[in-house]
């Protein structure tokens, strides 16, 4: 039989190339990519129609095109990428509800891949040292994109119970590294000197983009429904990503990293929420048994060996504006200071 597909987020990186990817799929006769942009890279055979998932005109456009199958991959990771906070948490939080109302409705659903992130487990000194599927947060994520993709994980647990006949996927991936991909930590591990917490090292785990975008198309190819977490074998500690990135490490205090994000944010050189300070401070690592032995994948990459591609594809990198580091450096002397002043 053959499918009807639609992958929301199309105009980002990684949800336009999965909806290319999709369109190489034999079984799959059309791919819908929607968003509230046009995509600026290539999508391949997949039509795109722009519309806004927080718009009940969703629900006409699946309707319309009589789609099975949805990936949801319109959750945002920055505000910077939304236009600010409050758009954010509107797109990935209202436009989820949404969509999941608009699948509700939608007769020939069959199935429902949502890209969701480790990062709903949060991050803290009493985290265990794999996180299973099972498993609760032990700290919450309080803020930004992780408590958002913990919302959206309820809204779906939701939309399950009420459609048990539709077939639903979610995969929680760690952070995404490799070649191409930007993200907030491919940004901090570019930046010229890595900012970390004084007397932390915090545990990384990766997941390479072809890896990823893998398990995706998987989830949608095959059946697999439940909830996988999606990492590649192995820890790096964010010591040994700096060395092996070839940047030196600046530890701050932590009664100073609030303020050393915050100058870097406002610098433009990366991207530092909340969550992602506590991140860095303890790390995380998931436990992937039920990825490779119910979900049958075995990522190519191991996290060291994804890390190691994204710094070799920055050895010629995309350089930051110099007035652009100087003022970081301005702002980070100053911080540096003040907190000396006060010890």
């Amino acid at each position: 039989m053959s499918r009807v597909v639609l992958v929301t987020g199309v105009s980002r990186y990684l949800g336009g190339r999965m909806a290319r990817i999709l369109t190489a799929e034999p079984g799959i006769e059309r791919v819908i990519g929607v968003d509230v942009v046009p995509p600026r890279q290539d999508i391949g055979g997949a039509e795109f129609v722009r519309a806004d998932i927080r718009n009940p005109i969703i629900s006409k456009v699946i309707r319309a095109a009589s789609v099975d199958t949805v990936v949801h991959m319109g959750v945002i990771a920055t505000p910077v990428q939304a236009g600010g906070r409050m758009s954010m948490k509107e797109i990935n939080v209202i436009g989820t509800m949404q969509l999941l109302a608009a699948c509700q409705k939608a007769p020939t659903l069959e199935k429902l891949v949502v890209k969701s992130t480790t990062a709903v487990y949060g991050s803290g000194p009493k985290d265990p040292a794999m996180f299973t599927e099972e498993m609760q947060p032990k700290h919450p994520p309080s803020s930004g994109w992780a408590k958002d993709s913990v919302e959206v994980g309820g809204y779906v647990r939701g939309f399950a119970r009420r459609r048990p006949d539709v077939a639903v996927t979610k995969l929680r991936l760690a952070n995404f590294f490799g070649p191409t991909v930007d993200t907030p930590m491919t940004s901090y591990f570019s930046l010229p000197v890595i900012p970390t917490v004084l007397g932390y090292d915090a545990r990384l785990q990766f997941i390479h983009e072809d890896d990823g975008l893998e398990a995706l198309r998987r989830a949608v190819t095959e059946d697999h429904p439940g909830t996988f977490n999606i990492a590649g074998d192995g820890i790096l500690l964010l010591s040994q990503a700096a060395r092996r990135a070839g940047r030196p490490i600046a530890p701050i205090p932590a009664p100073m990293v609030g303020l050393v994000g915050a100058a870097v944010r406002r610098a433009g050189l990366a991207d530092f929420s909340p969550e992602q300070v506590r991140f860095l401070t303890y790390g995380r690592g998931v436990d992937t048994t039920r990825m490779r032995d119910v979900f049958g994948l075995h990522p190519q990459h191991t996290t060291a060996e994804t890390f190691d591609e994204f710094v070799r594809s920055r050895t010629t990198p995309r350089l930051i504006p110099p007035e652009k580091v100087e003022a970081a450096e301005r702002q980070l002397i100053s911080l540096l200071g003040r907190g000396t002043a006060h010890a």
